[in-house]
């Protein structure tokens, strides 16, 4: 059996502007990066903004496990089935980073037969927009070092600088450092700290951003840090914003790539969904839109962060509303979730399914709450039996979801026409009545709660002491009435990450919180969760390798 890598590299790729006329977009409006890559140009999105928007269908899944669930497989997968079929449809993805992709988790290509392509440069360094934003991101904290250094006009609290240094690498040890040891002229002594580019503010403004004009609007708001008197001091007060937006020009137009069977996907932004709202751009998905009568776009991790900051976050902010939702699942990870070891995945076990099954049941009760009708997705595997996939399809069918099997990675396109045929009936027999979870002029105490207890299902929320006393500020300072992006484990629907399937009577715990002011919502960390993830004992690195004649292997 042939690995990703493998099948990607013996793919033949169309020139990308062979890509582009499938959405009828002129080679000229292409900046292109090579072959194979391309961005689309400014004058090209303003050009097609008064065309009718086609149907949003957000990929969504159960909380990972190791047994793996497969969403962007399935979601490059129904993108080539809707081409299969006829349908002019275009793939809206996140980028990459380069932390999971040395670390644990590997690419985010997709898989099998169901990738996105070139798979090696999109894993990897891809056209530099995570080099941009990192160089924004310290660039701005250099300025803000500087500016105390060199007399600090501003009145500057060494003791409340805010605004982190970011690298994108699982880097545990720069979580917490030390800066300006030296000499004098080396810079002011202060703890500092570092997070993972993905976790950058910058990297949620440029996901969130219409244009330039919105961009410099929305970096001028950044706090940095507080003056002595307590006050917020911003971007804008330090003179950053044009030359981070300068660095940022060419990483907010949306990158242009293909599928193995030629499907158009819009790769753009990449922000985490564990510790950012993990949601591609809103620039990226307003143009599919404009492009393509079909858009599937994907939330990051399980629908109780990527999806419920897709909509409570991105929808709220832009305007969108999605037409359908496809909630991926595999029986492997099911039965994980009902105490089967991984290593006994693959033997037949009704009752490990059925009591692993909560899972998936919370999920899809979290999504009818929003009012977008919901399609199940089994990712097969050859050790599924018919027992256990019929027991998943009543389950759904009962509870009032569209379910239909997925085979995209071992077949491509052809493998997920049932469930784009099925996607294709919801849309057109199902309303979506799209609502979000919360009213935005709620205390920011009360929206955490919403999220807590009505998504994860808790049974109250605990603020530290230092988190009540950040939430005050906040308010006090006017950003009471921002959405709420939550920082939670992926692995567990509570914020404890060995709490599988479906826990009850839990509370989540709110250590701390922060204002993203230029994205525009306040973070809650919970839990254990870190905003640098650190690497395993055995990175996937040191797998990755590239012969003679630069060919890479272990990339997976």
């Amino acid at each position: 059996m042939r690995t990703d890598i493998e099948i990607a590299q013996a793919a033949e790729l169309w020139p990308i502007t062979r890509v582009a006329e499938r959405l009828d977009i002129p080679a000229g409006q292409l900046e292109q990066y090579g072959r194979y890559k391309a961005k689309l140009s400014d004058e090209y999105l303003a050009s097609i903004q008064d065309r009718p928007d086609g149907k949003l269908i957000l990929v969504t899944a159960i909380n990972p496990t190791p047994a793996g669930e497969g969403k962007t497989t399935t979601s490059v997968g129904l993108g080539q089935a809707f081409g299969q079929l006829g349908k002019r449809a275009v793939i809206a993805l996140r980028e990459p980073s380069l932390g999971p992709c040395f670390g644990i988790k590997g690419g985010a290509a997709g898989g099998g037969y169901a990738q996105a392509v070139p798979m090696e440069d999109l894993n990897l360094h891809f056209t530099g927009d995570f080099h941009a934003i990192t160089s924004a991101n310290n660039l701005l904290a250099a300025l803000l070092d500087n500016h105390i250094q060199q007399g600090n006009l501003l009145g500057i609290d060494p003791r409340q600088v805010v605004w982190k240094r970011c690298v994108d690498m699982n880097d545990r040890v720069l979580r917490n450092v030390v800066v300006g040891l030296g000499q004098k002229a080396d810079g002011m002594v202060r703890e500092d700290h570092f997070v993972i580019t993905v976790a950058s503010e910058i990297m949620a403004i440029l996901c969130l951003a219409e244009d330039m004009s919105d961009l410099k609007r929305r970096l001028s708001r950044i706090v940095v840090a507080y003056n002595f008197q307590g006050e917020p001091v911003t971007a804008a007060d330090l003179q950053a914003v044009g030359a981070m937006a300068a660095l940022l020009k060419d990483a907010l137009k949306p990158n242009l790539i293909q599928t193995l069977e030629h499907t158009p996907v819009i790769v753009h932004g990449g922000p985490f969904a564990n510790i950012a709202h993990g949601c591609n751009s809103v620039r990226a998905t307003k143009a599919a839109l404009k492009m393509a009568d079909y858009v599937i776009t994907e939330a990051g991790f399980g629908a109780d962060l990527g999806a419920e900051k897709f909509f409570d976050i991105k929808c709220r902010m832009a305007g969108l509303k999605p037409d359908a939702v496809v909630l991926v699942a595999t029986i492997r990870a099911l039965k994980y979730n009902g105490g089967v070891p991984k290593e006994e995945l693959t033997a037949e076990n009704l009752d490990a399914l059925k009591r692993g099954i909560v899972n998936l049941e919370k999920h899809i009760e979290n999504l009818q709450l929003f009012g977008v009708p919901v399609v199940v997705t089994l990712n097969s595997f050859l050790t599924d039996t018919e027992a256990e996939t019929a027991y998943v399809r009543a389950f759904c069918e009962e509870r009032g979801c569209e379910f239909a099997l997925s085979d995209v990675w071992a077949k491509g396109g052809q493998g997920g026409v049932l469930l784009a045929e099925k996607v294709l009936e919801t849309l057109e027999k199902k309303k979506s009545c799209f609502r979000v979870l919360y009213d935005q002029e709620l205390p920011i105490r009360e929206k955490i709660r919403a999220i807590a207890c009505q998504i994860y299902g808790a049974k109250d929320v605990a603020f530290s002491a230092e988190a009540q006393r950040q939430m005050k500020k906040l308010e006090d300072m006017g950003f009471g009435q921002l959405p709420v992006c939550m920082a939670k484990t992926q692995y567990s629907l509570s914020d404890n990450a060995k709490l599988l399937g479906r826990p009850k009577d839990f509370t989540v715990t709110v250590r701390e919180m922060y204002v993203s002011a230029g994205a525009g919502f306040v973070v809650a960390l919970t839990g254990a969760v870190m905003t640098m993830p650190g690497l395993p004992k055995t990175p996937a690195a040191v797998n990755i390798d590239v012969d003679d004649d630069g060919r890479i292997t272990g990339l997976f």
